[in-house]
């Protein structure tokens, strides 16, 4: 009988071979997945892989919060970042505002804070949401808190690598400014994929499955990275692996 997997698991281990090679990766508050796929990309690096967790104390050595981070990748010193969004869309705009005509918004998210900033800056942003509906990934945002793009006489050295969801990835076409679907879990498929997403997307003639963690990757994620994780969030560790 084949192990069972998560699908956070999936999805740790899928963003994690997406930091391959990078030097320092920052990761926001209230981001677990990403955390624990930073933290397994570290364990596996045969490099000094750091990692700046926002609300760790074991793994950040900022001391100042947003201003330190914000700080490094304005000097180039942060190589990848993770950003969400209560929408996204097919140009990889993200909406953390609210939804409906700013300023009168029906529905209000957390507020975009240094988003925009770090999107611009950093130079492999991944955008991260677990919710994979036409609600969440819509045509256009309702508002722009960080553009996915920006004309060609603004210097620009960031921006987005990929987006990663419940269903599937996309990796971002820089030149068309669009989506292109790079694989899909196992268990989903095509056709879902098409109907749970509310923008376009480019689709290659030939569309891999996303490979799951292998049986290595499966026990480092539930031992040391969940012991490593819990530090910062304890509930997501308990959770998922009854830590």
């Amino acid at each position: 009988m084949s192990e069972v997997i998560k699908h956070e698991e999936m999805l740790i281990s899928v963003i994690s071979e997406m930091l391959n090679g990078m030097s320092h990766v920052a990761v926001g508050a209230s981001s677990p997945i990403p955390g624990s796929a930073a933290l397994l990309a570290r364990a596996n690096s045969l490099t000094d892989l750091r990692v700046s967790m926002l609300g760790s104390e074991e793994h950040n050595i900022f001391t100042n919060g947003g201003t330190e981070l914000f700080d490094c990748a304005a000097q180039g010193r942060i190589d990848a970042f993770f950003l969400g969004g209560g929408q996204i869309d097919g140009g990889a705009n993200i909406n953390l505002v609210g939804i409906g005509d700013y300023p009168d918004t029906k529905v209000r998210f957390p507020g975009s804070f240094g988003s925009a900033y770090l999107y611009y800056l950093v130079p492999r942003v991944i955008l991260f949401r677990e919710e994979h509906t036409p609600r969440v990934l819509v045509p256009k945002v309702d508002f722009i808190s960080a553009p996915g793009s920006s004309p060609e006489n603004v210097n620009r050295p960031g921006g987005p690598y990929a987006l990663v969801t419940e269903r599937c990835v996309f990796k971002f076409d820089k030149k068309k400014a669009r989506f292109r679907l790079e694989s899909i879990h196992p268990g989903h498929s095509l056709e879902e994929i098409v109907e749970m997403t509310g923008f376009d997307f480019d689709k290659p003639s030939t569309i891999s499955e996303t490979k799951p963690p292998s049986s290595d990757t499966l026990k480092l994620i539930r031992g040391k990275i969940a012991d490593e994780i819990s530090e910062t969030y304890p509930a997501f560790s308990s959770k998922l692996f009854g830590a």
